[in-house]
């Protein structure tokens, strides 16, 4: 009877371990996501077309258009990122969005735009005349961003 009652205690113990065990996996576990991400969150976002540009965006874009960068704008409750690449002497160079990072800091967030930029090869057929390329892309963020930073990969 009593060699029951060492086996039943030995076995109540042997579960509080394993699951006080399991309870630091799922919280060390938590906090290693946590850390890794460094409070990063990848941005929904849509590409757009050019006729689908809000007005208003289209009359604040030539201000920037000669400059190479990200700026966010929100129009009628919605968030807009630009990139542009500023003045090209020719046609063939673009640029694209490839990701859109938020980053939390102290109640607040910054987005890092990657965008990736092409140029046109040695003897590919351009338009031959001044150009200002630029893309915008509808995210589903709600409220704009304290700052914004553009990383650029370049395409060979």
């Amino acid at each position: 009877m009593e060699n029951k009652k060492s086996i039943k205690n030995f076995l109540n113990k042997k579960s509080i371990m394993i699951s006080i065990v399991i309870i630091l996996v799922i919280i060390s576990g938590t906090m290693a996501v946590k850390h890794f991400t460094d409070g990063k969150e990848n941005v929904k976002f849509e590409i757009i077309e050019n006729q689908q540009i809000p007005k208003k965006l289209k009359d604040i874009l030539p201000r920037y258009q000669t400059l190479e960068r990200a700026l966010a704008c929100k129009v009628d409750d919605e968030v807009y990122v630009v990139v542009t690449r500023g003045e090209k002497p020719t046609g063939g160079y673009t640029v694209d969005i490839e990701k859109i990072e938020k980053i939390k800091e102290d109640g607040k967030f910054r987005l890092v735009v990657h965008a990736k930029f092409t140029d046109p090869k040695q003897g590919d057929a351009v338009t031959q005349g001044i150009t200002y390329p630029y893309v915008v892309a509808k995210t589903n963020l709600t409220e704009l961003p304290y700052r914004i930073e553009l990383k650029t990969e370049y395409e060979d």
